[in-house]
């Protein structure tokens, strides 16, 4: 069904979508291509929070090049959004590109997308393609997806182990023992993650800062601090540091109660 040059014209979008990596939760990540007798003449992808979406700016992209997209094939790695958002429907925008075919990795399901995007590219005459390297785009937006299923955040463990196989020797100080290309990666990690969540006794144990240092970010995520007897210090880095940090004392029943909350923040 797929021939070569679509499977590599679809991984440039999927490529080009990392370039938002970090800097458009909640929204997930997209690319867009746009394709003109065989060749690339226009890319796109949503680079941040409130910015373009990936098909606008692949369209903004042919005409500062002054390349028409009129006519031209559309790979896009998300079904076009239909509804006003933060930006205007990314289907109407297609449209007035005068784009003739879309070719869509894969389907929205967003209870305010979920195949209307797809319906009305077809109503409007615009031949429409699916499944084009979806699995790879399912894991590239899994967060996203995982969030429109269950309402919840996905949730990532980072654990330091040493070489006895604990996190914290309790008859020692408290002390560092990961390596610095270690920590390069839990910082990229954090740049990827909304929020990072820990009990009260790290806040005792290693006043952290749990912010990202040393890779260059945008923003911060938001830290959440499990402390059901409000034993947290007061002149703890997460509480003085002007970031921002939720801490749970009475209001903290369950984990599950904890992720269902942090979900409706959509996180």
């Amino acid at each position: 069904m797929w021939t070569k040059e679509d499977e590599t014209f679809m991984q440039r979008a999927l490529d080009i979508a990392e370039r938002g990596r970090g800097r458009v939760a909640p929204n997930p990540l997209v690319g867009c291509v746009l394709v003109k007798e065989g060749e690339i003449i226009a890319e796109g992808w949503h680079d941040h929070l409130g910015g373009l979406h990936a098909e606008q700016m692949a369209i903004h992209d042919a005409e500062s090049k002054g390349k028409s997209p009129n006519g031209s094939t559309v790979y896009v790695t998300l079904e076009p959004c239909n509804h006003y958002g933060r930006t205007p429907p990314c289907t109407q925008a297609l449209m007035w590109a005068g784009i003739k075919k879309a070719v869509i990795a894969h389907y929205d399901p967003n209870p305010t997308v979920r195949g209307q995007g797809v319906e009305v590219l077809k109503n409007a005459g615009i031949e429409v393609e699916t499944g084009l390297l979806e699995a790879e785009a399912a894991v590239q937006m899994r967060e996203f997806l995982y969030w429109c299923e269950h309402r919840r955040p996905i949730v990532t463990v980072k654990l330091a182990v040493d070489k006895n196989g604990s996190v914290d020797d309790r008859s020692q100080a408290a002390g560092r023992f990961t390596s610095e290309g270690c920590l390069d990666a839990v910082h990229q990690l954090r740049k990827e993650c909304d929020g990072i969540l820990v009990g009260v006794e790290t806040i005792i144990r290693d006043n952290p800062s749990l912010n990202i240092r040393r890779v260059p970010s945008e923003r911060q995520p938001l830290r959440v601090v499990i402390d059901p007897n409000g034993r947290i210090p007061q002149d703890s880095n997460v509480l003085t540091d002007g970031g921002e940090t939720m801490v749970l004392s009475d209001d903290f029943s369950n984990l599950p109660a904890l992720l269902n909350r942090l979900g409706d923040m959509e996180i």
